[in-house]
Order: C-alpha cells, then sequence, then structure tokens
C-alpha cells in the first residue's frame, strides 16, 4: 500500500493567526478574568473543545454579552459585522480580533464599494459566518450567489453599479463558472478577485493527487466550508473518497495492500489529526 499526503493538508495562515491568539491567551494569563470567543475560533470541534478544557467559553448571542463576567473576547477567523464589531466596542470587554486579514480585506472592499453607491454581489454560501460577517459591512443591498443557477435569480438594474465578492474558500472551478455567467449579463460590474491562494493550491493539490489514487481520504470537520469543497473535488476524480473528523470516523477495511490512498485535510485541521490518521492508515494489517 502506498500513502500520498497533500503538502497543502492542514492549517491555513488565518486559522493558524487565530489558534495561537487563543494559545497566547491562556499562556499569558495572570488573573482569573475569563477569554471568550464569539462563536467556535475555527471550525474543528476538537480544537474546540480542546480549549473549552482549558477554560476558553465559547459565546453564540452577542446580544447576552452583558450578562458573562468581563474579560476578553476573540473575534473568531471568519470576521464579523460591522455592528457586531460596535457592541463588542461598548461592552467593556477586551477584544482581540483575529480575523483572517484575507476576510478583513473584503470587509474593507465591501465597505468602501458600497459607501460609494455600489451593490454588492456575494459569491458564496449566505449561511456560512464568513459571508454573514462580509454581508454586514454593506450598506447597500446585497445579493448573494452560492450556485451557478442563482445567478438568473438576481435581478439586474442596468442603472445600477455592482461590486462582486467571493468566500475566500469557494470553490475556485465553481468560481469561474459563476463569474463567466455573470460577465455575460449587460450590467456594469467590479470583480474583485477574493479566493484566497492558500485555498487555489488546495484545491489544485487535492485534485490533482486524488486523479492518481485508488481511495482519497479528506480530514476536516463536518461543519467546514473548505474542507466539504476538497471532498466534492476530490469525490468528482475518485469514487472513493472519504470525509472524516478523526480516526475513529475511518473504516479500515476498505483499504486493501495494492491501494494507493490520497489523504489531505481542510484548513481548520490540526497537524496532529493528520499524523495519527496517516499513522492508523500505515499501520492497517491485511
Amino acid at each position: 500500500m502506498k500513502i500520498l499526503v497533500a503538502k497543502t493538508a492542514g492549517f491555513c495562515f488565518g486559522v493558524d493567526k487565530a489558534v495561537n491568539k487563543v494559545e497566547e491567551l491562556i499562556d499569558n494569563r495572570k488573573t482569573l478574568k475569563p477569554i471568550y470567543t464569539y462563536g467556535p475560533i475555527i471550525h474543528n470541534p476538537q480544537v474546540v473543545s480542546s480549549f473549552e478544557t482549558k477554560g476558553v467559553i465559547v459565546i453564540d448571542e452577542l446580544e447576552k454579552i452583558n450578562s458573562y463576567d468581563k474579560g476578553t473576547i476573540v473575534i473568531r477567523s471568519h470576521g464579523i459585522t460591522e455592528r457586531e464589531v460596535n457592541i463588542m466596542k461598548k461592552s467593556g470587554f477586551n477584544i482581540s480580533d483575529s480575523t483572517c486579514p484575507y476576510v478583513k480585506k473584503i470587509h474593507k472592499i465591501v465597505k468602501r464599494d458600497s459607501e460609494a453607491g455600489y451593490e454588492i454581489i456575494i459569491i458564496g454560501n449566505k449561511h456560512h459566518p464568513e459571508i454573514k460577517g462580509i454581508a454586514g459591512w454593506s450598506l447597500t443591498k446585497v445579493h448573494f450567489i452560492q450556485h451557478l443557477e442563482d445567478v438568473d435569480n438576481i435581478t439586474i438594474n442596468t442603472k445600477t453599479r455592482y461590486s462582486t465578492v467571493a468566500q475566500t474558500t469557494f470553490n475556485t472551478e465553481l468560481y469561474k463558472e459563476i463569474l463567466n455567467k455573470l460577465q455575460n449579463k449587460s450590467f456594469h460590474v467590479i470583480i474583485n478577485e477574493t479566493i484566497c491562494q492558500a485555498t487555489k493550491d488546495r484545491q489544485i493539490e487535492a485534485k490533482e493527487l486524488s486523479e492518481k489514487v485508488t481511495k482519497m481520504i479528506v480530514i476536516g470537520g463536518r461543519n467546514s466550508s473548505n474542507t466539504r469543497k476538497l471532498f466534492e473535488i476530490c469525490k468528482d476524480q475518485c469514487k472513493d473518497t472519504y470525509y472524516i473528523e478523526t480516526i475513529e470516523d475511518l473504516a479500515l477495511n476498505v483499504f486493501t495492500v495494492n491501494d494507493t490512498i490520497g489523504i489531505t485535510a481542510g484548513a481548520s485541521t490540526p497537524n496532529n489529526i493528520i499524523e495519527e490518521v496517516i499513522s492508523y492508515v500505515r499501520n492497517v494489517k491485511f
């Protein structure tokens, strides 16, 4: 059996920055003042659970922030709306902003262009926290596109100017198809390239890797958008693709001694979980 591991598997820059910030706060805590994250710091239940055992509290509803003891609240890597930022500033909590820099850049684009009168088109899942945060920086109407057919559902006003941004982890191939369809419409639109390079590299490598293996393993949280996209990309190339969170999800009896197994992981998957899976597969007894 041969095992091929993607070089891009594991934490991306933005996730690494957010996780390191929480770890730094834990290590440097000199008082009993609590540490909070607004929502899960990243989309990985194992990381979130580990922080909870160290006393980090997840706040899910910002409107209830004043019911908590004052401490430090960390803005997660997905980012939040401008309104939520303002609520935090007025709360009396210390704020540690761990928004991914690439997401922060989109916030600035959306605010700038909406202030100039552009309506905003966001390509991505409108239910994802990153997209909810991005939409919250617009002063004008926001349109959402997740699927190719959604392009037809947007009511275009030829007298209106539009500015387009994309979720940083969006499927790059689908993004190109959506842009092509958008550009066939007769209207004024600015295209802002906001899918992060790490996402592009990860998806390209996943596609290439899954083309040359007999079985593929994709590791990541079930609620991780970027991991889901990696799974979809790999599944298109390799029908025997398995989406797992940890080794507990892995059925080893599906592998044979003649398999070539590819392994990749989402941007929120810590290295220790990836290493556990690699070791587990490597030590399969036939």
